[in-house]
Formats: C-alpha cells, sequence, structure tokens
C-alpha cells in the first residue's frame, strides 16, 4: 500500500513554524506552541519532527494516552520518519531518531532516561509536561534540550502552569479568525435558563473541578436525561452527535434514552478496544448511529469532522476541558455538507467559562493569574434580597440573613439560543438584538442587581444601545399581575437605595418595564391593596 504524501501545511502554520524557529535562534530552549481546536497540531507536529529528523536530530515524542500512540505513528508515517516506541505492546527500536513514548510505560522503563534526545516534544502538554514522567524529562534527565510543549489549551486546572516552566509562546490564529479564514465552522448556541441546569450548589470542589460523585447526583438524573432527548430532537434531530458525560454509567443512561427515543446511540467507554472505537466513530460518520456517549473518552483525540453536535452534560470548571469539548465540533466537512457545529448546553459550561470566539489572544498562564484554580476569580452570585455579592457555596448572606433553599424545582423549559459577544456584534436582526437585551434584563432582575447593568452588559455584549422601546415587558411580558409590578417597585427602591439614584429615577425605570402612566396608576392604588 502506497503512503500518501505529506499533508500540505496552510500559510499561518508555516508562519506559526517559522516563528518558532526565530524563537530557538534567539537562545529559547523551552518554548509552548499554542494551536487550538482545528488549527492543525498534527500537521504542525509532524513538519516539526520531519525537519528535526532532517537535521539530523533525535526527537522524543511524549503523548498521555494510549490511544494517542497509534495516531500520533500515522501522523510520522505520512511524513516518512522513523520511529521507535517506549509503549507496552509496541516493538523498541532505540537507534530510531524519533521515540513515541506513553508517559505511562516510561515511569515502568529506565532506558529513555539516558537517550540522547535534542528534542523532548510534549503533546497536550497542560497534561504531559506536568505528569511526574514529564517533569523528571524538563527539569532532570534532559534538561539540556530543546522542550517544544504543544497544546491547544493553555489553562489548566491547579495552580501550576505553563508559564512557570516555559520561556515562552508561538500560537496559531484564535478560533474567530480561523472562522474567518474557513479553518473552523461557525457554531451556533444553545442553554437552558440560568435556573433549568444542573443544580450544583451541594457539589464540592476537588482538585480545582467538580467532584464527580456529587455531579452524578446532581446530573445523572432522569429528568435532565429525557429532556436533553427533546431538545435534541427538537432543535437539531437527524444530526450527527456527541455527547459528554459524568461517568460511564450517566453515558449508559443518555444512550438508553436515545434509544428509547428510536434514535440510534452508542457508549464509548476508557476500556473500549481501539477497533471498537475506530468502528463506532465509522458508524456515527456513515450516520448508522446518530449519537454517540462518552465519559473523558472523546474530549482529546477524536477527530471526526462530520460530527455536527456536542451535548454538554457535564459540568466543569476546567476551561481546558470545556474547549476542548467545543472543538470537537468546530472542525469543517464540506464533504457531509456540514454547514456549522453546534452546542446543546445543559451544564451551564458556558456562561461559566465563555466562547472560543471571544478568545482575544493566546498567552501563556502564570501562577499568580489563577489564584481560584482555574483562571477565574472565586464563583459569586448576589443575594437577591439585599444584593450583597458573595461567595456562591454561603447559603445564609451575612448582610440580611437570608437563605438560599438548597432544593429547587427543576426548571425544565426549553433550550434558547446564546451568543458569543464575537457572534452578537454582528448581528443586524432586530428581533433577535431585542431578545437578547431582554433576557439580560431577566438575568439582572432575577439576580437583583440594579437595572442599570443590564443595559451595561448588552452594550459589552453586543456593541451597542438598547432602544427605549425594547424595555417594554421585557421581564414580565404585556400583561404583568399586580404582584410583579409591586415586587419591581420594591426591586428598584432597593436598587436606587444602593447605587444612589432618587425618586424621579425610581419612576422612569418603573414606566420602561410597564409603560407611560403606569407609575401614577400603581400609586393611586397601592394605599387600596394595603388596606385589603
Amino acid at each position: 500500500m502506497s503512503v500518501p504524501p505529506p499533508p500540505a501545511l496552510r500559510p499561518y502554520q508555516i508562519e506559526l513554524i517559522n516563528d518558532l524557529y526565530r524563537q530557538l535562534n534567539e537562545g529559547h530552549k523551552k518554548i509552548a506552541i499554542i494551536a487550538g481546536t482545528g488549527a492543525g497540531k498534527t500537521v504542525i507536529s509532524g513538519q516539526i519532527c520531519a525537519h528535526a529528523e532532517a537535521a539530523g536530530k533525535r526527537l522524543m515524542f511524549l503523548v498521555h494516552l494510549d490511544v494517542l500512540v497509534g495516531q500520533t505513528y500515522q501522523k510520522m508515517q505520512s511524513f516518512g520518519l522513523h520511529c521507535g516506541f517506549i509503549k507496552a505492546g509496541w516493538e523498541e527500536d532505540r537507534d530510531a531518531p524519533i521515540q513515541i513514548a506513553s508517559v505511562q510505560t516510561m515511569a515502568q522503563r529506565k532506558w529513555w532516561r539516558t537517550w540522547p534526545a535534542d528534542v523532548i516534544f510534549y503533546d497536550e502538554a497542560h497534561t504531559t509536561l506536568f505528569s511526574r514522567v514529564g517533569k523528571a524529562v524538563l527539569n532532570t534527565t534532559h534538561r539540556d534540550a530543546v522542550h517544544l510543549a504543544m497544546t491547544a489549551t493553555p489553562e489548566r486546572l491547579g495552580k501550576d502552569q505553563l508559564g512557570e516552566h516555559l520561556e515562552t509562546l508561538v500560537a496559531s490564529p484564535v478560533p474567530s479568525d480561523l472562522q474567518a479564514m474557513g479553518f473552523l465552522a461557525e457554531m451556533k448556541y444553545f442553554s437552558m435558563p440560568p435556573d433549568g441546569v444542573a443544580d450544583l450548589k451541594g457539589v464540592k470542589t476537588v482538585r480545582g473541578d467538580y467532584d464527580e460523585a456529587g455531579l452524578k447526583n446532581a446530573c445523572d438524573r432522569p429528568e435532565l436525561v429525557t429532556k436533553i432527548v427533546r431538545e435534541w430532537k427538537r432543535l437539531v434531530p437527524g444530526k450527527r452527535s456527541i455527547a459528554f458525560c459524568v461517568d460511564i454509567e450517566h453515558a449508559r443512561h443518555v444512550t438508553e434514552a436515545f434509544r428509547r427515543a428510536g434514535i440510534a446511540s452508542d457508549t464509548v467507554e476508557g476500556g473500549t478496544p481501539i477497533k471498537d472505537r475506530q468502528r463506532m466513530y465509522a458508524d456515527l460518520r456513515e450516520e448508522r448511529i446518530l449519537v454517540l456517549t462518552s465519559c473523558n473518552v472523546i474530549s482529546i483525540g477524536f477527530d471526526e469532522p462530520s460530527v455536527e453536535v456536542g451535548l454538554m452534560l457535564r459540568p466543569t470548571q476546567s476551561s481546558a476541558l470545556h474547549f476542548q469539548q467545543i472543538g470537537r465540533v468546530m472542525r469543517i466537512s464540506p464533504q457531509t455538507g456540514k454547514r456549522y457545529g453546534m452546542i446543546l448546553d445543559q451544564a451551564g459550561n458556558l456562561e461559566r467559562l465563555g466562547f472560543p470566539e471571544d478568545i482575544e489572544e493566546y498567552r501563556l498562564p502564570m501562577r499568580k493569574d489563577n489564584g481560584s484554580g482555574g483562571g477565574k476569580p472565586p464563583p459569586m452570585k448576589a443575594c437577591p434580597q439585599c444584593g450583597r455579592m458573595v461567595l456562591s457555596f454561603i447559603v445564609k448572606c451575612p448582610e440580611c440573613e437570608h437563605k438560599w433553599v438548597s432544593e429547587r424545582p427543576m426548571n425544565l423549559e426549553d433550550m434558547v439560543a446564546i451568543y458569543s459577544r464575537e457572534q452578537a456584534h454582528q448581528i443586524k436582526d432586530i428581533p433577535t438584538l431585542m431578545e437578547i437585551f431582554r433576557d439580560h434584563r431577566r438575568r439582572v432582575f432575577k439576580s437583583g442587581y440594579a437595572p442599570t447593568l443590564a443595559e451595561h452588559n448588552f452594550y459589552e455584549h453586543c456593541g451597542r444601545e438598547p432602544k427605549a422601546s425594547w424595555y417594554l415587558g421585557s421581564i414580565f411580558g404585556r400583561r404583568p399581575t399586580w404582584e410583579q409590578q409591586d415586587a419591581f417597585f420594591t426591586y428598584l427602591q432597593r436598587s436606587a437605595k444602593r447605587i444612589g439614584k432618587g425618586s424621579d429615577w425610581i419612576v422612569r425605570e418603573f414606566e420602561k418595564e410597564f409603560g407611560p402612566g403606569t407609575w401614577e396608576k400603581m400609586a393611586r392604588m397601592k394605599p387600596q391593596r394595603a388596606r385589603q
């Protein structure tokens, strides 16, 4: 069988590799290579390895998952490279100029410690570089080598960050630029209302992310599993989909629910043999199944561009995991007529961690940037009674002693479309802009913040001011009850006190929501209501 020619590089990939060599020529020896999902990490790393072999260098290529050894070898073969393996079940060839090494197998073998590598390449560096073996290679056994650390997601959970270990970086264009170039698919996002996602109030954080046992109790619930099947049928029927679940039992429950609904589905597990995985991926590509569920198996190393939909069913605090999962459906697939990727977020991850289109630049994260473990400040919430901001796990407000109810009814409203800042700035459709503004108004009101925050958030999100007509009925609709008007009046009183506004501001804000003359009508009725 003939070996296909090496893949042609895109212009920005050539530029990235040239940037890398400029950094090396300037004397840097520890360099991050940041290339987001779909930027072509496989091609970039393969070309770097080909250049190293052609220059007579020895290179050790570290991977952290067994399944990635075969994928890496296929990549090397496409460039015609000569490889040995440090991996159980693969043939050793210590004379080969490139060694593909599993960090798990390296922990069991010793000969690599003295293998004269000129270059160490860390694949998925946010994991391999921080393994026990990775740290030994970097700091002890091969500290004089050139260290190249490739990742799509530089931020990682925990305090230890790439910036503590590397000197500089080179990077591909950010996702929005790759979309503009036609190398990534445009995206559509759908999410539950804020109080309709899994209830995480009782879920502890362990090593920077949600405790899996707590997540299971919150997410693996029949009403949520049934809900995502219903939303799939409503929003994305017939589209190839992958589901990111909490654990394998949750993944199986989701598969069973889809099957009961007459939708062909399967589950890929950590112990699924590689041949069976490949069969499942082919089944998805050929539409013999439409939904493939997993737990942490198709977040990394899964490359099936035809997949159009990602179901986010596992809440996370890890931006790396979050963007890896979205990236699974951002690949272009002209052969299958894929027009865009879609995310159905039942986990609240988009609101918690953001959108790939809103990444403005890549940087090397440092420990000092990351006091809470995920590159974000500690999660906060507003007291709905007095407005004080408190840590999200607080159950009793220190200001007014309001108590949060730990059990809340599950909101099973329909998912709604949501937009990244990059997407929202490009929207021209007035009804869509109006609905985005009204969503900001409803969220701010529910959180107890002053209504001026909705205007600020809308401007930041969409890059324009709301029209005066958009306010009317934005929170309560066109037929508000007396109780709703009274609640809004109380809310405005509290807001005015907090932000230093007078009674004329309260009147204006009231009539923005309920219409001209409604303030005077309410003022007349309020004494009558009080006497009843």
